[in-house]
C-alpha cells in the first residue's frame, strides 16, 4: 500500500509541474514580450528596394486601393527603408494629404528627406521612431502599411498598441509579408493574426495576390472599440 500511495504522489507531482509550465508558457504571449525569432533589420543599401517592376510584382496600386488610400488621406508607412512606398503614397494622396515615412534608422529618415526633395514631394514627414513606438501624433493617420517589415519587429504586440491611438476612426492597417518562420525574413501570417488580435485589432480582410509565388501575404486589419 504504501509503494502505491508513493506512486500516486509521484503522479500527482508530475502533473501539477506539467500544469505549472503549461500556465507560464500560455502566459507569454499576453505580456507583450517577444515571443518569437525575428530578422535583424535591414540596414544595407537602401536602393536595393527600387528595383525595376516592383510596383507590378507588389500591385502596390491596387494594395493602395483597398487601404483607401486617396487624394487628401494621411498614411504612415512604417519600416519605410528607402521610401519606395512612402513617394508612391504622397503622389496618390496629393498636396491636401500627408505621408509619414518612419524607420529606426536614422540612415533611412535622411534617405527619405532628400528623396523627397529631389521628387517634390512637399506632403512628406519623416520620424525616426522607436523599435515599438512609430511615434505618429494621435489621430493623425488613415492608413497605416508594414510592407516586408513586421519579420524584423521584436516587440510586434508593443508596437501595435503604441500604433492605436495614432489611428483616425475607420482606419485601416495593411501588413504585407511571407510566410516564414521570423529569422528568414518572413513570419507565418497566422502569427500575424494572433499577435495583431492580442494587441487589440481585428482581421478585415486577407489577400494572396502579392506576388506570384504564393508566398505573400496581405493582411488589412481594424483598431477594435
Amino acid at each position: 500500500m504504501r509503494n502505491i500511495r508513493v506512486a500516486i504522489l509521484i503522479v500527482f507531482l508530475v502533473s501539477e509541474c506539467t500544469f505549472c509550465l503549461s500556465q507560464t508558457t500560455s502566459q507569454a504571449p499576453g505580456t507583450g514580450e517577444q515571443t518569437r525569432k525575428t530578422s535583424e533589420p535591414y540596414k544595407g543599401d537602401l536602393t536595393i528596394f527600387d528595383s525595376a517592376g516592383r510596383d507590378e510584382r507588389l500591385q502596390i496600386n491596387r494594395v493602395m486601393d483597398i487601404l483607401g488610400i486617396a487624394a487628401g488621406k494621411s498614411v504612415a508607412d512604417i519600416g519605410a527603408g528607402s521610401g519606395w512606398f512612402t513617394v508612391r503614397a504622397a503622389r496618390r494622396v496629393g498636396h491636401d494629404g500627408v505621408v509619414y515615412g518612419i524607420d529606426i534608422n536614422s540612415d533611412a529618415t535622411r534617405y527619405i528627406e532628400k528623396r523627397a526633395h529631389k521628387e517634390q514631394l512637399t506632403n512628406v514627414k519623416t520620424i525616426l521612431s522607436k523599435p515599438e513606438d512609430p511615434e505618429l501624433p494621435a489621430r493623425s493617420v488613415d492608413a497605416v502599411l508594414l510592407l516586408k517589415t513586421y519579420h524584423e519587429v521584436a516587440n510586434p504586440v508593443q508596437l501595435l498598441r503604441n500604433l492605436h491611438g495614432a489611428l483616425r476612426s475607420g482606419a485601416k492597417v495593411g501588413i504585407i509579408d511571407r510566410n516564414g518562420n521570423g529569422e528568414d525574413h518572413g513570419v507565418e501570417k497566422d502569427v500575424v493574426i494572433r499577435e495583431a488580435k492580442e494587441a487589440g485589432y481585428h482581421l478585415l480582410e486577407q489577400y494572396d495576390f502579392v506576388k506570384a509565388d504564393q508566398m505573400d501575404y496581405f493582411l488589412v486589419f481594424t483598431a477594435e472599440d
